[in-house]
């Protein structure tokens, strides 16, 4: 199948008042998981690769982003790819010839200012090449010049007059919003703000991505769906599927040698967590 677009997903997702998975992808087990799960849901997917995952590959794109491609052509349904979290301009400017037809664009450490600077710009190069871009604002600065807030420190929180002059200013295409999860979450145990996820949706115009997906319960899941967010990202339930899987499977196995063993089952677990995240996410395509 060809490679579909996020913007073409997340749009029509947030048409439906639904939403579309992006899965962080790390290796090749990864990848195939990602697929292998949305096709066992009958669901489009997002395939996202993230800047600190290029750094893992010793700084090269394009190894993880072919595979992604050839996986994604071989996919029984539509799956795009995401670059995520980029900071660095060099990296950015890979992203059309290695397949990715969007980006998150991240410069929400930056002062306001700085941030909506540089977000401005990398959307207009973005755009001049038919990417769609996602971008991030947590909670602008505190009070005497404090440092701004991480846009997913526990207690960030996306004002709504701020995110709709960010977005109007920066012309960006889709806006991720600090609601109450936070990235690395090994539990699920995030409770979210329903009641600023309402007052946004309403406030903006564009869709809304939630990060940090891996510690909200699926009740919490649904919820903000309902409550307008179109694009869910989950990383960490990933690698906490396949490492719980190797874990088990080496503690049954303690002289295996044999990698093929201990990474199908990885595989195998993370296809499960797939399949099971969209269910929740996206019920009326599974």
């Amino acid at each position: 199948m060809p490679l579909a677009t996020t913007g073409d997903l997340v749009g029509r997702a947030a048409t439906a008042r639904s939403a579309v998975t992006a899965f962080n992808v790390i290796t090749l087990e990864h990848i195939e998981a990602v697929v292998a799960g949305a096709e066992s849901v009958h669901s489009p997917v997002v395939l996202q690769v993230s800047e600190n995952a290029v750094k893992y590959r010793y700084g090269r794109l394009l190894p993880l982003a072919r595979a992604a491609v050839a996986a994604a052509e071989g996919a029984a349904v539509p799956v795009a790819l995401h670059l995520d979290h980029v900071q660095s301009d060099g990296l950015l400017r890979q992203a059309p010839d290695a397949g990715f037809s969007s980006v998150m664009y991240d410069a929400s450490g930056l002062p306001y200012a700085e941030n909506l600077a540089a977000t401005r710009a990398a959307a207009d190069w973005a755009h001049a090449q038919g990417l769609w871009i996602e971008a991030e604002l947590g909670e602008v600065g505190g009070k005497n010049g404090a440092p701004p807030l991480d846009a997913h420190a526990p207690g960030a929180r996306t004002r709504p007059a701020d995110a709709r002059a960010f977005v109007a200013d920066s012309s960006v295409d889709a806006l991720a919003v600090a609601i109450g999860s936070s990235h690395a979450m090994t539990t699920r145990t995030a409770a979210l703000d329903h009641d600023l996820l309402k007052e946004l949706s309403g406030t903006l115009e564009v869709p809304l991505v939630l990060h940090g997906s891996s510690g909200v319960p699926d009740d919490e899941l649904t919820a903000a769906v309902e409550g307008g967010i179109a694009k869910v990202n989950v990383g960490t339930a990933l690698n906490l599927a396949m490492t719980g899987a190797i874990r088990e499977y080496l503690a049954a196995r303690p002289d295996a040698a044999d990698s093929r063993g201990y990474l199908t089952a990885g595989r195998e677990a993370m296809v499960r967590t797939v399949a099971s995240i969209i269910r929740v996410v996206a019920p009326a395509t599974s």
